[in-house]
């Protein structure tokens, strides 16, 4: 069974830091390319940052330069560090995982809620 555990969420200050984390379990973690989506209400779910399973990592527009993806896999973790954050960063974070040669993420974690409020 496929398990994503997302952790790390909370309410902080504008201008404020979080580290956000997902523990996986029941994938060869490894071979996965993992992903950091957010969510608003009313809105779709969009892309915050992602990394492939070499390494190589990709960030939407609006937080180039203040988040950064890293994975370990020998703990099989992904963790989104976001630092100088915003009140436009405030939404649900979920954690993604996506099967190789697949397109689209495969597994979700039940997501954590990220509050940037003074």
């Amino acid at each position: 069974q496929v398990q994503l555990a997302e952790s790390g969420g909370g309410l902080v200050q504008p201008g404020g830091s979080l580290r956000l984390s997902c523990a996986a379990s029941g994938i060869t973690f490894s071979a996965y390319a993992m992903a950091w989506y957010r969510q608003i209400p009313g809105k779709q779910r969009e892309l915050v940052a992602d990394i492939t399973s070499f390494g190589r990592t990709t960030y939407a527009d609006s937080v180039k330069g203040r988040f950064a993806i890293s994975r370990d896999n020998a703990k099989k973790t992904v963790s989104l560090q976001m630092d100088s954050l915003k009140p436009e960063d405030t939404a649900v974070y979920y954690c993604g995982a996506k099967e190789p040669g697949r397109l689209r993420i495969g597994y979700w974690g039940q997501g954590t809620q990220v509050t940037v409020s003074s």
